[in-house]
């Protein structure tokens, strides 16, 4: 099995919502707190499940505790309660900061923030062709491109540009989407969350097209039922599109060329992640240096380390998640000074 192949497999269903649940819960638990889980209100069900297991694990009764409800409500009250020392949130940056609003207005607790992301996938002349498509559409297409780190705009290098174009097509309409159940291992993309965020994505697309944009394949709902979308390519794009610019959370690439490393190809107010194809390793590091993001790939995409720290640069977020910078924003530091033997 590839790397690709196994990165793909270890993602099936609802498992990214297991994890999530576990990268806010595990840091806050083992440095003594307790919590309060908030999951969204149009993705309950796995919290619920995480509720019976944690239950069944034997968890003192109070350690965790789940509510459900929206965010407007529940999400508001917990934002402003001023008995919570701590929130961990993660979703859209307009969110993002209402809770801080709400943070500076009530007691001033500590907040991160781990939010949306636009974020580049640059793929050098000198790459390994055959994985840098394979990882484009893991980046891409995973959980149906809903996913703060998506590499949703891919950036080749204009010698490799068509032929990269063409392959990464077939690629994508080799996919398998699937409008029955869900959870048949065979299915490689699922819908989008809700019929808003369907809405959303094929306005976007259909922004991409108004603007001049060519949609190289996909485009299209798939299916009759449901909110499934086909994996969709966008080229021949611009700086100043939507498509280029803002966070898109759907399966829907842009792909860009470039000519040098020296572009300012790489500019955005979002950066969660990155990836970097190219088998020299002196332009590796030093693409990955000037990247401002917060997880940077280098011939891979999206294949996080539970103990290296996650989160963004800009508005992308703030703070970290894993490893052990995680267990920072759980806890305080306090200097206890003992006159042991000083008189004045």
């Amino acid at each position: 099995m590839n790397p690709t192949e196994s990165w793909v497999k270890s993602f099936p269903g609802t498992r990214p919502l297991y994890l999530m649940v576990a990268f806010k819960i595990a840091p806050a638990l083992s440095t003594g707190n307790v919590c309060v889980l908030k999951p969204s209100e149009i993705a309950p069900l796995t919290s619920q499940k995480m509720a019976s297991l944690i239950n069944e694990a034997g968890f003192p009764p109070g350690v965790v505790n789940i509510i459900n409800g929206y965010g407007h409500t529940v999400g508001a009250a917990i934002s402003s309660h001023p008995k919570i020392a701590k929130i961990a949130f993660t979703g859209s940056t307009l969110t993002g900061r209402k809770i801080q609003e709400a943070s500076a207005r009530s007691n001033l607790k500590v907040v991160s923030l781990e939010l949306g992301g636009k974020s580049p996938n640059i793929i050098f002349e000198d790459a390994d062709f055959e994985q840098a498509v394979k990882w484009a559409v893991v980046g891409i297409y995973t959980s149906a491109g809903q996913s703060c780190m998506a590499g949703s705009r891919i950036f080749v290098q204009e010698s490799i540009y068509d032929k990269f174009v063409e392959a990464f097509r077939k690629a994508a309409e080799a996919r398998k989407t699937y409008t029955g159940n869900p959870f048949d291992q065979a299915t490689q993309q699922g819908p989008q969350v809700s019929q808003i965020q369907f809405d959303r994505v094929m306005s976007y697309i259909d922004s991409a097209k108004t603007e001049g944009a060519t949609i190289s394949t996909g485009g299209q709902r798939h299916g009759n039922e449901g909110f499934f979308i086909q994996p969709t390519i966008i080229t021949d794009c611009k700086p100043e599109m939507k498509v280029v610019r803002e966070e898109i959370f759907g399966p829907v690439a842009v792909v860009i060329k470039f000519k040098t490393e020296e572009g300012k190809y790489l500019l955005t107010v979002y950066l969660n992640a990155g990836g970097v194809f190219t088998e020299n390793n002196s332009r590796a590091v030093r693409v990955s240096h000037a990247l401002q993001g917060g997880s940077i790939f280098v011939n891979c995409y999206g294949s996080i380390d539970p103990s290296l720290p996650f989160g963004g640069y800009k508005q992308s977020g703030i703070g970290r998640e894993m490893g052990e910078y995680a267990l920072e924003t759980y806890t305080q530091v306090k200097a206890v000074h003992v006159n042991l033997s000083l008189k004045i």
